[in-house]
């Protein structure tokens, strides 16, 4: 398979309150709307939030956003009334990791690479 695009679709109880969450407290950047749907940047990726959902999220989906200052962006969002799950904490796997939910109880693990993980390696033979 040759993926040319991909997005994670969401299914908000209330797009105008999920709107405002993504857009005003997350600061994601707007991609392009169309009617009933918003579709937000995610570095490499795509967010869009269209149609209605029902009750609430899968307890297995999560949304997982590399941050360049984890401990900024959770002094930011817990200044905006973010719901805070789990507060910025270096991994076993060694990222560091913070987590929040959006309005409709959506995890969001938000994620910084410490300078000396191995994913920021130069794997260039020079």
């Amino acid at each position: 398979m040759e993926v040319l695009n991909s997005r994670l679709i969401v299914r908000p109880r209330d797009r105008q309150r999920s709107l405002r969450f993504y857009r005003d407290v997350l600061g994601l950047a707007i991609a392009r709307e169309f009617p009933g749907g918003t579709v937000f940047f995610l570095g490499q990726g795509f967010l869009e939030l269209s149609g209605q959902g029902g009750p609430g999220p899968s307890p297995d989906q999560v949304l997982w956003l590399q941050v360049r200052d984890l401990a900024a962006e959770f002094d930011r969002l817990r200044a905006a009334g973010v719901t805070v799950l789990a507060e910025p904490a270096r991994q076993p796997w060694g990222l560091d990791e913070g987590w929040i939910t959006d309005p409709d109880g959506m995890r969001i693990v938000l994620v910084e690479v410490p300078a000396e993980h191995p994913m920021r390696a130069d794997l260039r033979k020079l």
